[in-house]
């Protein structure tokens, strides 16, 4: 029997699945309540998914489950969750299944979904293992990257937690102006770090030299994995070489927390060997970033590919088109 939880009765639910990622945490649903969507936690037995509803016009919306479903009966809760969609007027379903490509999805899981869905989150990554002692991490990083982490400790960086979002939204600001990518608001970070702090599911880090704020990241937690979303830096003092120090500190207090994986979340989607041949070349999108990120010792992922199930479909394949013209814009 479908049960429609609150979000203290999801959290009660995930307890017997200790690491479901955070975007499927009542928190991050709480969040993105926050801003714009509207959120179900549809339960059926021992299996679950927290679905986002995005607005359309015309009182239609998109229906997405990040990271999910929880539990292993996936096929006894889709005619649940498609009752909820058809209440909410969803055009598709679309479902990022947490977890690799290398692992298999139960035979029938995802019956009459299409596999070819344009992706919301990134799918390619580097999960660096926090297994082991530290120096053992070090020993996995690139010469250059082990150099710059006690470069910045030599030149007087240090790290601290902080609570300043404000601070972090402007380094954002900076940041995404200099990469070229989007930045959230400063109400978004602030809600983000509120909801998610007081759980020790996030800390903000800020590296300063001489109490000067040069560089952020937030970095998020959910059982034994963490998450590094959110990184700024300012132009100031680039030489003394903050970030990667900063994620230095971040991944030690990843692991004090109990995580054995630090996801550093998004690269080029492309193989090791195209990422190896061309990352000194190309700085467009997440070239920019591969090539800091290649250097702190983690393996090379590829999430699950993006499924989608139209439910009404001409409005369906009117989204498709609109979805893959944007993504090539």
């Amino acid at each position: 029997m479908m049960a429609r939880l609150s979000a203290s009765e999801w959290e009660s639910f995930l307890r017997a699945y200790p690491d479901t990622h955070v975007l499927q945490s009542a928190a991050w649903g709480e969040l993105k309540r926050s801003f714009g969507w509207t959120v179900e936690r549809i339960c059926v037995g021992v299996t679950g998914a927290q679905v986002l509803f995005r607005q359309l016009p015309g009182g239609l919306t998109l229906a997405y489950i990040p990271k999910g479903p929880v539990g292993p009966a996936w096929d006894s809760l889709w005619p649940e969750v498609e009752k909820v969609c058809r209440e909410k007027h969803a055009i598709l379903l679309k479902v990022e299944p947490d977890g690799w490509e290398e692992e298999s999805i139960p035979e029938g899981a995802l019956t009459g979904f299409r596999c070819d869905g344009i992706s919301v989150q990134p799918r390619r990554t580097l999960v660096v293992s926090l297994q082991g002692a530290p120096d053992a991490w070090l020993e996995r990083m690139k010469q250059k990257t082990r150099y710059n982490i006690r470069l910045a400790e030599k030149k007087g960086v240090t790290v601290r937690p902080s609570s300043d979002v404000e601070t972090f939204y402007r380094m954002m600001l900076q940041t995404g102006k200099r990469d070229g990518f989007g930045v959230h608001s400063l109400e978004y970070y602030q809600k983000a770090y509120d909801l998610l702090y007081p759980q020790q599911a996030v800390e903000l880090l800020m590296a300063e030299y001489e109490e000067r704020p040069l560089a952020g990241l937030m970095v998020f937690t959910r059982g034994s994995r963490a998450w590094y979303f959110y990184g700024a830096s300012t132009e100031e003092e680039r030489n003394r070489m903050p970030t990667y120090l900063l994620q230095w500190k971040a991944m030690l207090w990843a692991s004090a927390r109990g995580c054995t994986s630090y996801d550093l979340w998004g690269v080029p989607d492309e193989d090791e060997a195209v990422l190896e041949a061309d990352f000194e070349r190309r700085k467009d999108g997440l070239w920019g970033v591969y090539r800091f990120k290649r250097g702190f010792g983690g393996v090379l992922k590829r999430a699950h590919a993006t499924y989608e199930k139209p439910l009404l479909a001409p409005f369906f394949w009117l989204y498709r088109w609109w979805a893959r013209k944007r993504s090539m814009e």
